[in-house]
């Protein structure tokens, strides 16, 4: 067991973070303690994370990995990629256009949610709050 610095709860040493630089081994702060200051900090400094993450994305090392990844992802999901093509191309011939909202609610970024990707062009047009919830209900 071990005293949590934040909370100050006892807790068992798998709800702590391993760290070689502390005695025992375990970070201070506990896993939850540890999210929460970690949510905290994103929300506080969004502008400054969002501008590492762009400078970060396009490191020559991430822009490999990130080129290796979308290979896979099309050698995985034909179907999914195909359908995904399909839209993003009659998007640019205009034969559908995308609406100004999202079907559940008033946001303008929108994504194409494909209930059936054997129909390409059947798509519903989300958010990606409500896109997200779908995919959760999904899984």
């Amino acid at each position: 067991m071990k005293k949590c610095f934040k909370c100050k709860k006892q807790k068992a040493y798998s709800e702590f973070y391993k760290h070689s630089g502390m005695n025992d081994g375990y970070l201070g702060k506990c896993k939850s303690c540890t999210k929460k200051d970690a949510m905290d900090h994103r929300i506080l400094n969004i502008e400054k994370i969002r501008a590492y993450d762009c400078f970060r994305a396009k490191l020559p090392r991430r822009k490999k990995l990130s080129s290796d990844n979308r290979i896979i992802y099309r050698k995985k999901n034909p179907e999914k990629y195909k359908a995904h093509y399909f839209v993003m191309d009659a998007l640019r011939s205009k034969k559908i256009i995308r609406p100004k909202n999202c079907e559940k609610c008033l946001r303008v970024d929108l994504h194409a949610h494909h209930d059936d990707y054997s129909k390409p062009l059947d798509v519903k047009w989300l958010c990606p709050v409500h896109h997200a919830e779908i995919h959760r209900k999904l899984k």
